[in-house]
């Protein structure tokens, strides 16, 4: 087992993190002497980051924990060219516009996890566009170009997936190794950036900008990837049958934040809480040994705990409490989610689609047919059935683990 003499890279270790280290005796030297800058990168594709994303949020954590300082480095310069790691198919092109509100809604998320300020160890966080859209393209080409092989950039997994499955791969993506490699520069030259975490998929990516800082300024950098995070049954995690788990709370409620979390497989509640809570490593070892039906106290814990973290605590709480109001008391709470119709009726299958427990009309078919639609407790057998929306919400239920409300509005 390895031995690591600064905390951060202990707690880290402890704590699952570790994949790969570039210069693990290096870094934990360094980490030892001076507070190390490290930085991550986010594509703003969207409105909100997901779960996806949340071990490298917990990674920016754990720097600041121990005392270093983690940059946050939204890329509204490479959003534009579009990341092929780990993509079958070219990204949407999104305008200047788009990327734009897209960090300014991320934003909301990283000040939950970190704190932000100008002290030694307060997160920053900064944009790319800053520098890559002042890029002169044949300047770049003149200065970077040349510490890049066309014959080690196809060895790069990302470019012989899409190459091997005969997908496009547009020059514009091929190019995002290179901006990628080019903000390690920056960094190390504007903040004084020693390390880049990310993702063991970003492995090629992270060397890239080792190499090339080394050899236009001589400076030593060093790179952490992190496993990839599988749940037990080996699916990616926070994919779900729902689509993404996103962390901004106007994109999914915290309710069923809390109930992702609480819907945790058995085998994966001592990892994940590991990973994204603050629970003391003797705390977490008690709960995961929890057998049987006490497991549920383990996933309680992990739903509250990642919950307050990206949400708040009354969030959290509120959360919590609607979930055994609905479970263990049988009545309907307060942060389920509402399917607000103007009309006097709506048929049951418009109303599963519409709340967004089936993806289509079919698909609500087959859940009525099975026995899994309930309206206020009681099992739905009729296709045809009419909800009567009333001044009173009408609970409706997809299974065992989803609920909602059908309100009448207007």
């Amino acid at each position: 087992m390895t031995h690591y003499q600064s905390d951060l890279l202990r707690v880290l270790n402890d704590r699952g993190y570790i994949h790969q280290l570039t210069d693990a005796d290096g870094l934990d030297a360094l980490a030892c002497k001076v507070i190390v800058p490290g930085y991550i990168g986010f594509d703003a594709t969207a409105p909100s980051l997901h779960v996806g994303s949340l071990v490298q949020i917990m990674m920016l954590r754990r720097m600041q924990q121990t005392g270093h300082k983690p940059i946050v480095v939204m890329g509204g310069g490479t959003t534009k060219v579009g990341d092929p790691s780990g993509k079958d198919e070219s990204r949407k092109m999104l305008s200047a516009a788009d990327i734009d509100a897209n960090i300014d809604s991320i934003k909301r998320i990283f000040e939950q996890f970190l704190t932000f300020g100008d002290g030694p160890t307060d997160a920053i966080m900064v944009n790319n566009a800053d520098w890559l859209d002042a890029l002169n393209y044949v300047d770049m080409l003149r200065n970077i170009g040349p510490h890049f092989t066309i014959n080690r950039m196809l060895t790069f997994e990302s470019v012989k997936i899409r190459l091997d499955r005969e997908q496009p791969l547009t020059f514009l993506e091929f190019n995002y190794m290179i901006l990628q490699a080019y903000d390690f520069l920056e960094l190390s030259r504007r903040n004084d950036c020693r390390l880049q975490l990310g993702g063991s998929d970003q492995w090629g990516n992270i060397i890239n900008g080792i190499e090339l800082t080394r050899r236009i300024d001589s400076q030593q950098l060093f790179g952490l990837t992190t496993p990839l995070i599988a749940t037990a049954d080996g699916s990616k995690m926070g994919k779900t049958a729902n689509g993404a788990v996103w962390l901004n709370a106007d994109q999914l409620s915290p309710y069923d934040y809390w109930q992702f979390w609480r819907n945790t497989q058995d085998a994966d509640v001592g990892r994940f809480l590991r990973l994204f809570t603050d629970i003391d490593l003797d705390e977490i070892q008690r709960l995961e040994a929890l057998e049987g039906s006490e497991i549920n106290l383990a996933k309680k814990t992990l739903a509250d705990a990642a919950t307050t973290m990206a949400h708040g605590e009354k969030a959290a709480q509120h959360a919590a409490q609607t979930a055994e109001n609905l479970f263990e008391q049988g009545q309907a709470g307060g942060d389920l989610p509402v399917f607000e119709v103007s009309y006097d009726q709506i048929s049951i299958l418009d109303a599963l689609v519409g709340i967004g427990f089936c993806a289509s009309k079919g698909e609500a078919k087959r859940l009525v047919s099975g026995g899994g639609a309930r309206l206020d407790g009681e099992v739905v057998s009729d296709m045809g059935t009419m909800i009567s929306a009333t001044d009173a919400d009408v609970k409706i239920s997809a299974g065992k683990k989803k609920h909602g409300l059908i309100r009448k509005v207007g």
